[in-house]
């Protein structure tokens, strides 16, 4: 591993340089590609060292952007579109359902469409109900797809060179919150496999699945409990399609007890389908009912009175797992994420 530190936003830039220098049929095209910003940064320099032919803006048609990715994957190129924020993405679906990920299955596996589209998950700005919802389960529920929901800078950079350079489409999904976190990448090219979850620690009480900005407050609780004696295992699960159930399988049947962490609404979620999935497939090696935190299921809110008591953080998560456990600590000096409004901490500037 390297002891080069760099931004989850430069990680995702850089992945995109490595990807188009590798390979002259990689286009970048999307809302903002070419804005000073650069799509909250992630594409700055992009066009001026590959041209307007291979990054350019597109008007804004959702619909329309998806299908040009379509009808460019099947003439050969590598597209990576932007969609910025997933709400906007929703007018393209028949394009991703309908025509990009049934392709490969409808010819007999003779074509394929190798596109990657980035959306963007998280709350910020007073955004409310229809700017930042975290719809990944729609994505996850159609065969075809692969989606992707990296929780590092590291994680981002390995995850979207692999889905650039994977046949099929690929549905990369940042969460706004993790665009300033800082991490040890690699410079060089490497990849990392879309079907394969991390374990980020190591425990034997419990076994904790998170996926996206969920990782980063589980660490803050498991960190918290280690103090007081109760070991928690973390698996990152990275890719929410296909999921890697080997690894969270092997973790249950140690443990004995599972928590999942979701970004999504509760219902018909990632979360639900995987304890779902374990109390079938283990149900023998569980020692307690499996459990879950995501977000109640409700539209999304804006203002302060009613976020506050929306989002679950790390003293949620502390709090739930003291119960699945029959322990009793006080959590009392534990910060709560829902203190803030629209920010994760003091330490963060956007983007929004």
């Amino acid at each position: 591993m390297t002891n080069r530190k760099i931004s989850f936003v430069r990680a995702i830039n850089e992945a995109l340089f490595i990807a188009m220098k590798k390979e002259k049929k990689v286009i970048c095209f999307g809302l903002g590609v070419d804005d000073p910003m650069g799509t909250f940064g992630t594409t700055v320099g992009l066009q001026e060292e590959f041209g307007i032919e291979r990054v350019f803006d597109m008007p804004t048609s959702e619909n329309t952007l998806t299908g040009v990715s379509i009808g460019a994957g099947l003439a050969g190129y590598r597209s990576v579109i932007s969609h910025l924020r997933v709400d906007f993405f929703l007018l393209a679906m028949d394009q991703l359902v309908n025509g990009a990920a049934k392709w490969h299955y409808m010819f007999g596996g003779k074509t394929s469409v190798p596109i990657t589209i980035r959306l963007i998950v998280g709350r910020g700005w007073g955004q409310g109900p229809t700017h930042s919802q975290s719809l990944q389960s729609w994505f996850a529920h159609i065969p075809g797809l692969k989606v992707v929901m990296p929780s590092t800078a590291y994680n981002a950079k390995g995850l979207l060179i692999a889905s650039i350079f994977d046949n099929n489409p690929v549905i990369f999904i940042e969460h706004r919150w993790l665009h300033n976190q800082i991490g040890y990448v690699p410079k060089n090219e490497y990849k990392i496999p879309l079907q394969k979850a991390k374990i980020v620690k190591k425990g034997n009480d419990i076994t904790i699945v998170s996926i996206s900005f969920m990782v980063v407050e589980a660490i803050k609780a498991i960190n918290f409990l280690n103090q007081h004696k109760i070991s928690c295992e973390l698996i990152d699960l990275r890719t929410i399609s296909p999921i890697d159930y080997l690894t969270i399988n092997r973790s249950v049947k140690k443990t004995g007890r599972l928590l999942v962490l979701d970004t999504d609404n509760a219902n018909v979620s990632v979360a639900s389908e995987i304890v779902a999935r374990i109390s079938m497939n283990l149900f023998n090696f569980l020692k307690t009912a499996p459990k879950m935190i995501a977000l109640p299921d409700v539209p999304t809110p804006s203002s302060f009175g009613l976020t506050k008591n929306f989002y679950p953080g790390s003293k949620e998560i502390v709090e739930k797992i003291l119960k699945i456990l029959k322990k009793s600590i006080n959590t009392n000096k534990l910060s709560n994420s829902n203190d803030l409004h629209d920010v994760p901490g003091s330490w963060f500037k956007g983007p929004f």
